[in-house]
């Protein structure tokens, strides 16, 4: 089922949460919600569930004006960071509770969380209750039970933010591959770049309440449209359109940018020359940080400007850098955005 949302805008008392946000989101695909706390991506979600109204605008699904059904006329899943799974009922239960209020028959039900318990991978914990569950392990009940009444849409609300940095990266490949198998249209809020970026089809990018972009992810990090989409996505270096370190540079975005616009530079857009050339501005090697799979290296432009690099382990090795040593850098790609910055 397709959602689409048009000129929707919602208030708290003086604060603008929503403001005329319009966005289709394609019936079956994996959509997330990203952007910094207070950016409205919470409250579009609850718009589009029915836990809230839209001051104007409407929300349509499959073609449906739904704009002021209740959650139950929407058939909308909804998974809330926290789980909300009850305490004194067994996983089985948890997930058999809306089937149960639809007075489904029991064999269905029976057959109905077999077949969930399965797909999430928790068959034989039927019988366990929520506290004998991991945080990982309870997610996935709480996802079971929201997909048990066959939604027509899932929305989930920071679904891994309570959990740790390993567990969340095991449940964001898990939530890719459920979706594959089950294809219902997903819409999910999170605050991390990089769970955006491995999980979605589509990055719904959002800041004071507006849509900035919306795209692919690899759209997104390649062709951002403006300077917040390009600083939130992904680690980026902003300099001065008059420093040295573009002089001369006939590669990037930044050649026609007024000397008062900021540049945007990623770390692996950096070059790192141990001799100069006339493209080249003089660095100091200030720190050298161990990623494991890559290295950072801090460095100090003569002007004072600070800019970070990523090179790979062999390009590291291969230029032998070490702390205080002096090196040549240049950008290889840049972008500026003289609209966003003009005086």
């Amino acid at each position: 089922m397709g959602i689409c949302v048009e000129n929707v805008s919602k208030r708290f008392g003086s604060f603008q949460a929503v403001k005329q946000v319009d966005l289709d989101i394609p019936s079956g695909s994996l959509v997330a919600l990203l952007g910094p706390s207070g950016s409205g991506k919470s409250t579009l979600l609850r718009l589009i569930a029915g836990l809230e109204n839209p001051d104007v605008g409407r929300i349509l699904l499959t073609g449906e004006d739904a704009t002021y059904q209740t959650v139950q006329e929407r058939n909308i899943g909804f998974v809330f960071q926290h789980y909300a799974l009850f305490k004194h009922m067994s996983v089985r239960q948890n997930i058999a509770f809306g089937l149960e209020l639809r007075k489904t028959p029991r064999p269905k039900v029976k057959a109905r969380v077999d077949e969930l318990l399965d797909l999430v991978q928790l068959s034989g914990l039927g019988d366990r209750y929520p506290s004998q569950l991991s945080g990982g392990q309870r997610q996935r009940v709480a996802l079971a039970r929201s997909l048990a009444v066959e939604p027509k849409v899932l929305l989930l609300d920071e679904p891994f933010g309570a959990l740790d940095a390993k567990v969340r990266k095991e449940l964001r490949a898990w939530l890719r591959r459920l979706h594959d198998d089950v294809h219902v249209t997903t819409v999910f809020v999170t605050h991390d770049q990089e769970e955006a970026m491995e999980v979605a089809d589509e990055i719904v990018v959002m800041n004071q309440g507006r849509v900035e972009q919306v795209g692919t992810p690899a759209e997104i990090y390649d062709h951002p449209a403006s300077p917040f989409v390009m600083s939130f996505i992904g680690p980026v270096n902003v300099l001065s359109g008059s420093s040295r370190i573009f002089h001369g540079h006939n590669n990037s975005d930044s050649d026609h940018a007024p000397p008062q616009c900021d540049v945007f530079l990623r770390p692996h857009d950096v070059v790192i020359e141990t001799t100069a050339n006339g493209n080249t501005a003089p660095a100091r090697v200030s720190r050298i940080i161990h990623l494991g799979w890559e290295i950072q290296a801090e460095l100090t432009l003569d002007d004072g400007q600070v800019l970070t690099a990523h090179l790979s382990r062999e390009r590291f090795d291969e230029l032998g850098l070490e702390p205080q040593q002096h090196v040549f850098v240049k950008p290889k790609e840049a972008k500026s955005f003289p609209l966003y910055y003009s005086i």
